[in-house]
């Protein structure tokens, strides 16, 4: 008997048919004898009709009223499932993220977990019941109800299974595994049946929407295998993600290639080649909570610089609204822009111990007169920002170059 905690999508939710679909699954993990939590999003589009309900009051909601409002998505799901269940015979109880409880901190739409009270669900368990928890929510010191951003119930399933001790926590979604890249962008994609946290946590950063990236630090933190599962197809193995086993046979040089089209870089022209310029430009971005990605910094024969830099496209304006003040404040020349921008990330563990993967990229990006504008490293990891238009064909050229097309059949 394993103690699983399982987390479903709102795709996986979004009918009272499916919500009966996910409950005939637990019962037959539950009849195998194993103990269940379950975690669960809204149905599929409600957070957004919420949101949307709330612009139309205003272009400008408050935080916590916001938090307090589209945390009722989970509300009903959970309660739906509950009542499936026990129309099935399987005793069931569900409990809000307030209820169990999940205690945040104070940001509201984004919080962070910082810790869990699992008496309830332990008590529930022990008693045979099934433990259905609404994903995505939670409660700060004050009582107040807060959220955990997008693909928050992610965060839940893997923090519950964490504060579990759970033996494993699998994310059911509407794809049957973790692929080499998207198959909507290469057709011979192939699902890998095993990916390590390290590669998960890069392909989660760079533009990977399988897993929400703070579920995957979570469990890379607290060690909990992460499977990822389809919810419309049973018996198949989906992909493992876990620490590297010493006793593996050697990695591929490449597991996956992850992109993103949300990017927009900005440039400060003509910057003085001076200590502390940097932060002059980036303090401001920072404390107006704009996320920086790719920073590239050039330095010229007249001692000034060119610092240029990548954010997500949702912050662009703003952004560029504070470079334009920042410009004179520095001396700098002139501020440009380009929000056609599209990053390619090649992940693998594999890289440690191979030479000449940038130069492969680099010649296979060429060969489609493909032009980089920036570039990244890390250990696991190398990124490109190419114009948007080209995006798709790289992401093609470089899956087929690194051998990671599935076979033809």
């Amino acid at each position: 008997m394993a103690l699983i905690v399982q987390k479903y999508g709102g795709t996986s939710v979004g009918t009272p048919e499916r919500i009966k679909a996910v409950a005939e699954r637990v019962a037959r993990w539950r009849d195998q004898g194993h103990q269940l939590v379950i975690v669960v999003s809204a149905m599929s589009g409600e957070t957004n009709r919420l949101i949307g309900l709330a612009q139309a009051i205003t272009s400008d909601p408050d935080p916590r009223e916001l938090d307090q409002m589209v945390c009722t998505g989970e509300q009903v799901t959970i309660a739906l499932l509950a009542m499936a269940l026990m129309a099935r015979g399987i005793p069931a109880r569900s409990y809000t993220g307030a209820q169990v409880a999940i205690r945040t901190d104070r940001s509201y739409t984004k919080a962070r977990i910082e810790s869990i009270d699992d008496a309830a669900i332990r008590a529930d368990l022990a008693e045979g019941r099934v433990v259905v928890v609404a994903g995505f929510q939670g409660i700060d010191v004050d009582g107040n109800t807060t959220t955990l951003g997008r693909g928050g119930s992610d965060t839940t399933g893997v923090a519950l299974a964490a504060a579990l001790h759970a033996d494993e926590c699998q994310i059911y979604t509407d794809v049957d595994g973790v692929y080499t890249t998207d198959p909507r962008v290469v057709p011979q994609a192939r699902r890998l049946n095993r990916i390590t946290f390290e590669e998960m946590l890069e392909m989660a950063s760079l533009g990977s929407k399988v897993l929400q990236i703070r579920s995957v630090e979570f469990a890379g933190k607290y060690n909990v295998p992460l499977r990822v599962l389809s919810s419309f197809q049973d018996g198949g193995e989906g992909t493992l993600i876990s620490v590297d086993a010493e006793d593996a046979m050697e990695q591929p040089i490449i597991s996956g290639i992850a992109f993103n089209r949300d990017e927009a870089k900005l440039t400060v022209r003509g910057v003085p080649d001076i200590p502390g310029v940097a932060y002059r430009i980036l303090g401001p971005v920072g404390a107006a909570n704009v996320e920086v990605d790719m920073i590239v910094q050039n330095v010229s024969a007249d001692n000034t610089t060119d610092f240029t830099f990548t954010v997500h496209r949702n912050e662009y304006r703003k952004a560029l609204a504070i470079l334009e003040q920042v410009c004179n404040e520095v001396g700098a020349r002139e501020v440009s822009s380009d929000d056609k921008i599209a990053k390619v990330s090649l992940v693998g563990v594999g890289m440690r111990s191979h030479a000449g993967v940038a130069s492969k990229m680099f010649e296979t990006l060429a060969r489609e007169n493909i032009n980089i504008q920036m570039i990244s490293t890390s250990e696991i990891k190398i990124s490109v920002v190419v114009q948007e238009k080209y995006m798709e064909l790289a992401v093609r050229a470089l899956h087929t170059a690194f051998g990671l097309d599935a076979p033809a059949e």
